[in-house]
């Protein structure tokens, strides 16, 4: 039987998409995964909606997916992954907290969070993981895991989105922005009905009297949580 050309040979390497709205971030991350023999990096987007596109055409075997992307949402995103290739598994590499985002992350259908800081150090490692369809966190937040699993809670600062649903907090966080509720509505495919029913509901889960205290809570918990 006739070998088949080398041009012609299956290309084995795992193929990642990664979808991140900072050039700088993606290139840093490509240059690792393309190092390595077993993986490479397929495509390149920085929002949701060509991201979507993007996995139709390239069919990758794993998304690396920020939380904030450029117009859009990451959490949407995931959930629109988990709904439309269910099979498919997504890494969240983030500057957003893993304390407050890492849960809310896996939720909306993620298998792996990892911290921007992190990330050069860590991200083949967690890549590796979260093909082999097993969870990944950072050892501080697995720690926290299990001392819930053992003690039944886990000892967080005070945070005020405890409460807050996973739509409530996006709506919270783009108000902390500075973002209309008509840019909400845009940027999260809502009506402006719906999403003044999540500001009452917000401002009634924390307390707040008005839509100035909301705003001031919102933009100092984003500066907070939020450090890029």
């Amino acid at each position: 039987m006739a070998q088949a050309k080398p041009s012609q040979a299956k290309d084995n390497r795992k193929r990642i998409l990664l979808v991140d709205d900072h050039a700088v971030v993606r290139f840093g991350i490509a240059q690792l995964i393309n190092q390595q023999s077993d993986l490479m990096v397929c495509g390149e987007e920085e929002d949701a909606a060509n991201a979507l596109s993007a996995i139709g055409k390239l069919k990758p075997d794993l998304v690396i997916a920020d939380i904030s992307l450029k117009d859009s949402s990451g959490l949407e995103l995931m959930r629109n992954i988990k709904a439309q290739y269910s099979g498919l598994p997504v890494l969240v590499v983030s500057a957003h907290d893993e304390t407050i985002y890492a849960e809310i992350a896996f939720r909306a259908g993620a298998l792996g969070y990892l911290m921007k800081g992190d990330a050069l150090d860590q991200v083949v490692s967690a890549i590796r993981r979260v093909l082999s369809r097993n969870v990944y966190v950072s050892n501080a937040l697995g720690a926290r895991m299990l001392q819930q699993q053992i003690h039944g809670h886990i000892h967080l600062e005070e945070s005020p989105v405890k409460g807050l649903s996973d739509r409530e907090l996006e709506v919270f966080q783009l108000i902390g922005q500075w973002k209309r509720t008509k840019e909400i509505a845009g940027e999260l495919h809502l009506s402006i009905k719906t999403v003044e029913y999540y500001r009452e509901q917000i401002k009634q889960k924390l307390d707040l009297k008005s839509a100035v205290e909301l705003t001031q809570r919102a933009t100092d918990w984003v500066q907070r949580a939020n450090p890029v």
